[in-house]
């Protein structure tokens, strides 16, 4: 897919809860991108997953994986899949409509930029936007940080 042409999937920007973050990565593209695709394998380094699973083939759009974090159970949906560049999963979590796109840019060699972008939508949201705007950006903040210590070990 060539970036320069592609419509790719955004979050929703109006959204009353949105968290865009950033971190830098020392470690090889091919490893941080299995380490954050194998999804299977979150619970084995993320430590709010409490359990994940694919519906077994290759990941794809369209592929569903279902996961349990911060007491949800969520099933989520690709949307997009760039391989080693961008994955979007997004899909209804207990009234909220969740989008969430990831991007990774390698800018040095061993050294990639990982952009994490999410927008949450619905009712629970409405009633309570900061209180879950706040806990929205510190499990993106925890997941970007384990993420990177995670990759930069191996």
């Amino acid at each position: 897919m060539n970036a320069q042409n592609a419509q790719h999937i955004q979050i929703d920007r109006t959204a009353p809860a949105v968290v865009e973050l950033s971190t830098t990565v020392r470690a090889p593209l091919t490893r941080l991108w299995d380490l954050h695709t194998d999804i299977a394998a979150w619970p084995n380094w993320l430590p709010d997953v409490d359990r994940a699973e694919t519906d077994g083939g290759p990941l794809t759009v369209g592929s569903v994986f279902r996961w349990h974090t911060h007491g949800l159970d969520i099933t989520s949906t690709v949307l997009e899949l760039v391989p080693g560049e961008r994955i979007v999963w997004g899909g209804p979590a207990h009234g909220i409509e969740g989008v969430h796109v990831w991007t990774f840019e390698q800018t040095a060699p061993d050294e990639v930029t990982v952009r994490t972008e999410e927008s949450w939508s619905g009712a629970p949201v409405d009633a309570e936007p900061e209180a879950l705007g706040q806990a929205l950006r510190q499990s993106l903040e925890s997941w970007l940080t384990t993420l990177r210590t995670t990759a930069e070990a191996r």
